[in-house]
C-alpha cells in the first residue's frame, strides 16, 4: 500500500468526534482521527490517530497509526506505529517501526519487521484473521446487548432474599429457611 505525500496528509479527512459512537467499516484515503468511540475496521493508505479521549475496538490497516487513548484489536501499519504515554493497547501490533513513549500500557503481541514488504505478505494471510476479529466484535456486542436486556428483566421482577435463621437444634445443625427466630 503506497503512502501519499505529507502535504496531503496534513488535513484530517474524517473524524469520529467526542461523544460519537461509530460502528462499521471505514475505507478512506488520508487521515482519520478518533476522539469518540469506534468499533469495526479501518483501512487507509494514510494515518489513523486515536486521540487521548478516543476508544477504538477494531482492526486497523494503515500507513501510520498513532494511539493516544484506549485501543483493543489489531494494528497493521506499513510505515510505523506510535504509542503515546497516555495510551492503553490490548491486542497485536505489526509494523516495520514501533515508537513507544514512557508510561504506555501494552498487553498483547508485537511484531516489528524492519520492512514493509514483509508485512504485505503477512497482510494477505491476516485478512482472514481480521474477518474473524470483526465477527468476534459483533458477537461480543450482541451478547452484551442480550445481557443488558436480561438484567433489566430480572431487576423488573422484585425478588425477596431468603431469610436464614439458626435452628432450634443448636450448633452444627446448619441454617433453616424461613424459621421463626428462637426467643429462648
Amino acid at each position: 500500500m503506497a503512502t501519499r505525500g505529507t502535504n496531503e496528509e496534513a488535513f484530517i479527512n474524517s473524524i469520529v468526534g467526542p461523544g460519537t459512537f461509530f460502528r462499521g467499516h471505514v475505507e478512506l484515503r488520508g487521515l482519520l482521527r478518533i476522539d469518540g468511540d469506534f468499533s469495526g475496521s479501518i483501512r487507509t493508505d494514510g494515518r489513523v490517530i486515536v486521540g487521548k479521549s478516543g476508544r477504538a475496538d477494531c482492526a486497523i490497516e494503515a500507513g501510520t497509526v498513532v494511539i493516544g487513548g484506549l485501543f483493543r484489536g489489531e494494528i497493521l501499519a506499513y510505515e510505523k506505529v506510535v504509542l503515546l504515554s497516555s495510551c492503553v493497547v490490548l491486542g497485536s501490533v505489526a509494523a516495520p517501526r514501533l515508537i513507544v513513549e514512557e508510561g504506555v500500557l501494552f498487553s498483547g503481541r508485537c511484531r516489528i519487521t524492519g520492512s514493509a514488504e514483509t508485512l504485505v505478505t503477512s497482510a494477505e494471510r491476516g485478512k482472514r484473521k481480521k474477518s474473524l476479529l470483526l465477527e468476534t466484535v459483533r458477537r461480543r456486542e450482541h451478547s452484551a446487548a442480550a445481557r443488558g436486556s436480561a438484567e433489566r428483566a430480572v431487576t423488573a421482577d422484585t425478588v425477596e432474599p431468603e431469610r436464614m435463621e439458626p435452628t432450634l437444634a443448636g450448633a452444627g445443625a446448619g441454617p433453616k429457611r424461613d424459621a421463626e427466630p428462637w426467643n429462648g
